[in-house]
């Protein structure tokens, strides 16, 4: 062959395989796309509605974010049971921070909670 022809051979071979790889992207593209729309319409929507019943349900009343020797610990509501102990000493933080974990923060939801202490955690 001459090195003119084996220069195209190889650019035609290039390009095949190219268009047969985009071409492939594109179709495993679109069966996802379809598959996460079927998985959609099969999860049922959740039903707002309320139901009463007999008994007593006990929401949480949120977290108080302390500290106790150094270091940043989570209580519960009552402030006497402990939700978790960091490895956050209190000294690491901001002086604003510590003075409202000094005087116990508190966090309403475990989201908020959880989003707090990442922000701290090394």
């Amino acid at each position: 062959m001459k090195p003119r022809y084996c220069i195209g051979f190889f650019a035609g071979v290039f390009l095949l395989v190219s268009a047969i790889g985009i071409g492939y992207q594109l179709s495993y593209k679109l069966a996802l796309d379809r598959q996460q729309a079927r998985v959609e319409s099969e999860i049922p929507k959740q039903n707002t509605e309320s139901v009463t019943t007999k008994g007593e349900a006990t929401k949480n009343e949120g977290y108080y974010i302390c500290e106790l020797h150094g270091y940043v610990v989570v209580y519960l509501y009552d402030k006497k049971t402990i939700f978790e102990v960091t490895n956050i000493p209190l000294t690491d933080l901001p002086e604003e921070v510590q003075e409202e974990i000094r005087g116990a923060k508190y966090m309403e939801t475990e989201e908020a909670l959880y989003g707090f202490l990442e922000n701290y955690s090394s």
